[in-house]
């Protein structure tokens, strides 16, 4: 196993936390020196705030164990590959490198519709998708089939 699947299970483990409140299951952890630093998973429907994604709760909780901003050095794995408020973050922050999971086909911003994270932007990362993908894709298929399954019976 690379270290890369390894850190992507761990992503997995913190996705699936998100199905005890109902929330799309996509987890995140920040990565420094082979060590994980910081771990989230959304939080949008517990917390009713658009912002609370896994990527960027990562983002914040990493910044503050370093209590830095600035993020360089450290790696971040999610399950389902960056939008663009979280693919902005990554610019901010200043993370090294991003890895993901499943592409995200209406509003992946690493690869997938655009990649912001080599763009024209000062801040550049080098982006690896498709780690564990079957995996990650299954827990968003999974959740949007009993999502549809709910609705129609309703």
């Amino acid at each position: 196993m690379t270290d890369d699947e390894k850190f992507m299970r761990e992503c997995v483990k913190e996705a699936k936390k998100c199905l005890k409140y109902g929330d799309v299951p996509v987890g995140a952890i920040v990565v420094k020196d082979g060590e994980i630093i910081a771990r989230a998973h959304n939080e949008r429907e517990k917390t009713n705030l658009s912002t609370s994604h896994a990527e960027v709760l990562a983002i914040n909780r990493a910044s503050r164990k370093l209590n830095n901003w600035n993020l360089t050095g450290c790696e971040l794995y999610v399950t389902l590959e960056p939008c663009v408020m979280c693919a902005g973050a990554v610019i901010s922050a200043r993370i090294s490198r991003v890895c993901f999971g499943a592409y995200d086909k209406r509003f992946g911003c690493c690869g997938t519709l655009y990649n912001l994270l080599n763009d024209r932007f000062n801040h550049r990362a080098p982006v690896s998708g498709g780690v564990l993908q079957s995996e990650c894709e299954t827990l968003l298929k999974d959740f949007f089939g009993a999502v549809r399954r709910n609705t129609s019976e309703n």
